[in-house]
């Protein structure tokens, strides 16, 4: 029966931890996301500029010109860029969440384990029971 607990018991920091390192992916899919959008309106907003307009990059405290067809191209590799992040994440996201499931299957298993087990006439009052028949 100990060992049950503590077997249940580490299963239990096990789950929380793969809950934890979840949450952590999530976020990280969700900034990727919004990453994504940015870089999407920024490439939008190049296709409606005039040929000859100006692009200024942020770099620091300084705005720096930049070439068109460069500033195009940066943009191009970022989308590329948080595309596959997405996609690397979203595997994470996935091999998560089937570890999380397993784990909480053993829980529940152990779980069921510790109350037949409490209540299948192992504790001292069923001795008591089948001496007295």
């Amino acid at each position: 029966m100990a060992d049950l607990a503590s077997t249940l018991q580490n299963l239990t920091s096990e789950y929380q931890t793969i809950q934890k390192d979840l949450a952590d992916v999530i976020t990280a899919r969700q900034k990727l996301d919004s990453q994504l959008q940015e870089n999407e309106v920024v490439k939008k907003e190049f296709s409606t500029l005039a040929p000859t307009a100006n692009i200024y990059k942020l770099i620091g405290p300084v705005l720096l010109k930049q070439d068109r067809d460069e500033a195009a191209l940066n943009v191009d590799k970022r989308l590329e860029y948080i595309s596959s992040e997405i996609k690397r994440i979203e595997g994470q996201l996935k091999d998560l969440e089937e570890k999380s499931e397993k784990k909480r299957i053993e829980i529940i298993q152990i779980q069921t384990q510790l109350q037949s087990g409490a209540t299948g006439g192992v504790g001292p009052g069923a001795a008591k029971a089948s001496l007295t028949v």
